[in-house]
């Protein structure tokens, strides 16, 4: 293969069949200014296409902010009910192993969270804290069982604790 004269203007692209180098016109100095002013605006032009403005920007930024409040919005009280809703049924779950334990060890006293999952009333793996991490107040008479928590606001005697079964206060009566 023979090597172009690097001191002529010559194509990098070989002629196929002749496998010699073609040779290129020389290019005038007004077409070489048009050629680069060309290549300029296309430069320009796709600089402008490549990026985003800052308006733009503010634009997403705000409509992600929007979606944002409105989930917290909604979804915020919806949660709230589910941790109330799981105190409930999570203290129904320990008030009857505390009955099982009484009944199994025929006992009236109230046993302790540890003495329930030895016992194997409760599983082990079990969360023994209510949804807001407060430990539940076990209350054993004669009668019946009450399991308590504080709710919440974590803090005794205010109208969002949670008791099964429901206490009857003074004012209920």
């Amino acid at each position: 293969m023979t090597e172009c004269n690097p001191t002529l203007r010559h194509s990098p692209i070989r002629d196929a069949e002749s496998e010699a180098c073609v040779p290129q016109r020389p290019m005038s100095q007004a077409t070489s200014h048009r050629v680069l002013a060309r290549l300029r605006g296309l430069a320009r032009q796709r600089h402008h296409e490549a990026g985003m403005t800052l308006v733009e920007v503010l634009i997403v930024v705000s409509i992600m902010a929007l979606i944002a409040t409105g989930v917290t919005v909604f979804a915020l009280p919806k949660f709230k009910e589910a941790q109330v809703s799981t105190a409930k049924t999570n203290a129904q779950v320990l008030r009857r192993a505390v009955q099982d334990w009484q009944r199994v060890n025929n006992e009236s006293t109230c046993p302790t969270i540890a003495q329930l999952i030895d016992g194997r009333h409760l599983d082990s793996a079990s969360n023994t804290d209510d949804p807001w991490g407060m430990p539940w107040t076990l209350t054993c008479t004669e009668d019946d069982v009450f399991i308590q928590s504080m709710g919440p606001d974590k803090k005794q005697g205010t109208p969002d604790d949670i008791s099964v079964p429901k206490i009857r206060t003074d004012s209920e009566s």
